[in-house]
């Protein structure tokens, strides 16, 4: 934890004051309570409003599971938000979905399948991750069975689904609110903030990567 403070510290004589006051602001809220996991998403507009909806959530975080395709969000359409989201790439399949289980987050896939519970009506009570599935085929038979639960968005008209990015926004938006009103200590811990600040703030600077590495090497600092 000690070298995580004196690594952030010593970034910050790179940052102007306007930049360092909005990474110590917005790094408040920040969480990974709810984790976004992409099930091959192919439309790099979709991926891009994806990482645009995490990053106003405050979530910070997206996995992506590969297969036939690549994650490339078209930047035109983040708006800066890749800045702050930090982007995960797995392989897709069910050893990937199994990592992110062990690491503490139960799974739900949004689909209609399984007795699906309704997004109003869920109560979220423990870290998840959120498996959206890739644009035509939803989410594969193959996550579905694996997800501990199904979570559905409530449609009103003859269209029977979301465009994968909506339904993302939605959810997250959605989950962030009951968050909110939850009592639960939803945040990052001090550790991962300050890893996510050293972060933000190496995205903010010009040369931040060759300038991390060098501070991190010269002074023995492992960050694995």
């Amino acid at each position: 934890m000690k070298d995580l403070a004196q690594t952030f510290e010593y970034l910050k004589q790179f940052l102007t004051e306007e930049r360092l006051s909005k990474i110590e602001y917005f790094s408040q809220e920040s969480s990974d309570f709810v984790l976004p996991v992409m099930d091959d998403v192919y439309q790099f507009r979709n991926a891009a409003a994806i990482i645009r909806s995490v990053e106003a959530c405050a979530f910070h975080k997206v996995i992506a599971m590969e297969e036939e395709n690549v994650f490339n969000p078209n930047l035109t359409v983040t708006k800066g938000a890749e800045t702050w989201v930090e982007v995960e790439k797995m392989p897709k399949n069910l050893a990937s979905l199994k990592n992110i289980k062990e690491r503490g987050y139960k799974i739900l896939a949004v689909s209609l399948e399984k007795n699906a519970v309704m997004l109003p009506d869920y109560q979220i009570t423990e870290p998840i991750a959120l498996v959206f599935g890739t644009e035509l085929e939803g989410v594969s038979q193959e996550v579905i069975d694996f997800a501990d639960e199904t979570l559905a968005i409530p449609m009103y008209g003859f269209t029977k689904s979301f465009n994968v990015s909506v339904a993302a926004g939605i959810c997250m938006y959605e989950l962030k609110q009951k968050l909110m009103k939850s009592g639960i200590d939803y945040k990052l811990n001090e550790e991962k903030l300050l890893k996510m600040k050293i972060r933000w703030a190496v995205n903010s600077m010009r040369s931040g990567q060759q300038i991390f590495e060098k501070y991190i090497r010269e002074n023995n600092i492992d960050f694995n």
